[in-house]
């Protein structure tokens, strides 16, 4: 007798695995005259195909979902609005850890050999995240008088300081996201990262988070038992919509979820926030994954031609299918100045 009802009803949010999961159970219904002895083999089979198809559609929904990690830029060891370094410090680990995520730390190593320093690297290392190079200075290469010999000193100077932690990975994201300012500083670059066994820690959706920050600790500073929910909101609200944005564009690039790559800087917001947006985005449906894993999709082996800014930006930029969708720069202060002003943020 076939089995009329499926596991879950056909919607507009069902996956694809809907109509092979229904015909692999009708198809797999014991005949009427079947006897319970020889049914037992039968229904060992059976469970063993369920489980494979559960599998399978477990793996539709990961792919058919928006798809965000969770990297991290800079490395500050100052005390913010009456925080010290180490009690923020730690509130951001342990939303990580918490939520059982595992970011990759882009550290500027300036100041970082001394034993704060080190102590700042050593608790993202010991807590399972990787650590790649953002620098010794965090110079801006678009600069005219910064050249590619620039670029190689900071590249090995911060290496000095990074490649003896058990989680070191040759990921180099460029300060500012800017990647030089003509095209033979571009490529020279380009080549000495590849030299050096480097590969760009690119960015895929990026902010105005460290612009939050620095309002946040101005009205902390101000008045330290000051009412911060607003802040928190326009944090996520922010966020979620820079997050849409480059998703919606790399859909209209690729035709798939990509692997995201979210620019979060190591501050004060993102300590006190953390938790709230990991949970936002999860209850939105975005499936997080290690930023490790999301590094391993292959739109980070793209070389746009238009350095800079997020990936997706410069290879949107690169086609030419999307100028009115495109800024230039992509996310600055400017952008949301006016809301936070209007917001009395």
């Amino acid at each position: 007798m076939a089995i009329r009802n499926c596991l879950f009803s056909p919607t507009s949010e069902n996956l694809p695995g809907f109509s092979a999961w229904c015909v692999l159970v009708k198809l797999s219904a014991k005949p009427r005259n079947a006897s319970y002895t020889n049914t037992l083999p039968f229904i060992t089979i059976t469970m063993k195909y369920i489980i494979l198809v559960l599998t399978f559609i477990t793996s539709l929904t990961s792919i058919a979902q928006p798809t965000i990690s969770f990297t991290f830029d800079d490395g500050s060891m100052s005390k913010r609005a009456g925080y010290e370094f180490e009690e923020w410090n730690n509130m951001i680990l342990s939303a990580l850890e918490d939520a059982e995520i595992q970011a990759v730390f882009f550290v500027k190593t300036e100041g970082k050999s001394n034993a704060q320093g080190r102590h700042l690297l050593e608790t993202w290392n010991n807590k399972g995240h990787f650590i790649a190079n953002h620098t010794h200075s965090h110079p801006n290469f678009n600069r005219e008088e910064i050249n590619a010999e620039d670029f190689r000193i900071e590249l090995l100077r911060a290496d000095s300081l990074i490649n003896s932690l058990s989680n070191y990975t040759k990921l180099f994201r460029f300060p500012y996201l800017k990647e030089g300012n003509t095209t033979t500083e571009v490529d020279s670059i380009r080549q000495i990262m590849k030299y050096y066994g480097y590969k760009n820690g690119h960015v895929t959706i990026d902010g105005s988070d460290w612009y939050i920050d620095s309002r946040l600790r101005k009205r902390l500073n101000q008045n330290p038992k000051a009412h911060i929910e607003d802040f928190k909101d326009f944090y996520l609200e922010h966020l979620f919509e820079r997050a849409n944005y480059y998703e919606n564009l790399s859909l209209k690039l690729t035709g798939r979820h990509i692997n995201h790559t979210l620019l979060l800087h190591h501050n004060l917001a993102a300590a006190l926030f953390l938790d709230d947006l990991i949970a936002m985005f999860k209850s939105k449906g975005w499936n997080v994954i290690s930023a490790d894993e999301a590094f391993k999709d292959s739109i980070y082996e793209q070389t746009p031609n238009h350095a800079g800014e997020s990936l997706i930006w410069a290879l949107a930029k690169d086609s030419g299918k999307y100028e009115d969708e495109l800024r230039y720069p992509a996310e600055d202060s400017r952008y949301e100045k006016k809301r936070m002003d209007e917001l009395g943020l």
